[in-house]
């Protein structure tokens, strides 16, 4: 009786080991595809938001911004495995208000970035449970640039920029950031 618990015992502990390496062999992948659904993403939101700041302005810019970034992120979402989306601990839709990972981990980014970390480097994943899923976390910090975040995120906004801010998103917080602030972040989840 006492070796049949122990080989019981082993078994599972055995069958343990490998679930949990399955697992852990999973994310690495995983956490890739991550990191490279956020570089295109960001490439992607890039390059429809610059050629709008030249040819339409700032004010005019608003619009591709606002249209572009929530179709960027449902067709990532679309032909990824993962849900994507941006966040921030001032946002600007409150669609995009964190939830309380997201606002956790953007607490954890802050507290990295005043500890010295470079801001174009955090990042952070985690395996957790909701709903009794398991879902695979991460997020990517986005750091503010001089140009052209804070033509529009900025402390010194042009009025005329202000006004259509203001008209296009009323609960707006996402300005006073200064170049080297953490604006946001991108984050993605993924069913496994």
């Amino acid at each position: 009786m006492v070796y049949y618990e122990i080989t019981m015992k082993l078994l599972l502990i055995i069958l343990g080991l490998g679930l949990s390496c399955n697992t852990q062999a999973q994310q690495p992948s995983d956490l890739q595809q991550a990191r490279d659904i956020v570089a295109s993403f960001s490439k992607a939101l890039k390059s429809t938001l610059k050629p709008a700041l030249k040819q339409l302005g700032p004010v005019a810019a608003i619009n591709v911004c606002t249209e572009a970034a929530p179709r960027l992120a449902m067709q990532f979402s679309a032909t990824t495995d993962w849900q994507v989306s941006r966040t921030s601990l001032k946002n600007r839709n409150p669609q995009n208000a964190p939830d309380q990972w997201e606002q956790q981990t953007l607490q954890l980014f802050e507290q990295q970035k005043a500890q010295g970390k470079d801001i174009t480097q955090l990042e952070h994943w985690q395996l957790v449970t909701q709903q009794g899923t398991k879902v695979l976390r991460y997020m990517k910090a986005i750091p503010t640039a001089a140009k052209p975040c804070l033509a529009c995120h900025g402390s010194n906004i042009n009025p005329k920029i202000q006004a259509q801010l203001t008209a296009s998103y009323p609960l707006d917080k996402a300005t006073g950031y200064q170049v080297g602030d953490i604006r946001g972040a991108f984050s993605l989840k993924k069913q496994l």
